[in-house]
Parts: structure tokens; sequence; C-alpha cells
């Protein structure tokens, strides 16, 4: 892919990149996930995309490799936006998927990643303070996973206990 440039301008050589994906004038970088930080400031010093609108995550559950992460990034200067897709896949043990933290490259990535670590059980490593954001500290589970119970798990609040 080297030399390659997209119709909307984006220079996408980079190795990082596995797969480009073009639809409806929006284009879509399938990543190396272990690669996702050299690609991310690659992206932001030498393609402008300077704004990370988000980071979310997609469950795909039972496919595998089960999880991606998604990396919303948006280049003022250019006026365009792309799509930064890791496929993460479970591990053998069964433990949380794991992805290096872009919080490096962008401070912002910092809630969204413990936003994505809280519903889906997605760890950052190298993440400056990854923990529960929007569920109790002790709360067992990951409510995005698509095999989190439909109704929950019967939890009891601290307030509840007379």
């Amino acid at each position: 892919m080297s030399g390659d440039t997209h119709d909307i301008g984006l220079d996408t050589a980079h190795p990082a990149i596995l797969e480009i994906r073009e639809a409806l004038g929006e284009l879509t970088l399938i990543a190396d996930p272990e690669r996702i930080v050299d690609l991310c400031a690659y992206l932001k010093s030498e393609q402008q995309f300077i704004r990370l609108s988000a980071v979310t995550a997609v469950d795909w559950y039972p496919a595998e490799p089960r999880f991606e992460v998604v990396y919303l990034l948006h280049s003022i200067e250019r006026n365009r936006r792309v799509r930064v897709k890791c496929r993460l896949a479970t591990n053998a043990t069964g433990a949380n998927p794991e992805i290096e933290s872009v919080t490096g490259v962008w401070r912002g990535a910092n809630w969204y990643e413990r936003e994505v670590f809280d519903m889906y059980g997605i760890r950052f490593r190298n993440h400056p303070g990854l923990q529960r954001i929007l569920m109790p500290v002790d709360w067992e589970g990951y409510p995005l996973r698509k095999d989190y119970p439909v109704h929950g798990y019967k939890y009891s609040y601290p307030s509840d206990k007379q």
C-alpha cells in the first residue's frame, strides 16, 4: 500500500493499516491493534486528524474476533473524518481483551477508554487511571456485552440495606 492516497486525500500507506473500506464518502481503516498508538500518532501529526471525536466498541458475540474498538477521528483543517477499527479476540483463558491506550496521543481518550472498559471490559494498557466511570466500582460484569443478561444481574445497592 506504499504511497496510496484515497479520494479524500488521506495517505493510507502506514504499515499498521490492514484493510481499507470506503462507503458513502467515509473511510474506515482496519488496523493492527498492536500498532494502534503508532498509527494514531501518525494520523494526528502527519495527516492532521487532531481531534478524537469518540472511542467506542462493538461486541460481535458469538463471532471471533469478538470485539472491535472504534476510534472516530476528525481533521478540522481538511474537514474530513476517518474511522479506525481494531479487532480484538478473546484469549484462550477467557480474560478481557486488551489494547494499548491512546491517551498519549489524545488526552481526551481518557474518559472514552474508561467508558469502553466499564461497558465492555476491554482493558487499555498504560491508561493513566483505568477504572469504572459509569457503573459502581464493585459492579460485576459489563452491561454492553452481548452475553450480559437482558435484565442484568441481581444487585443490592448499599442504600437498599436497612
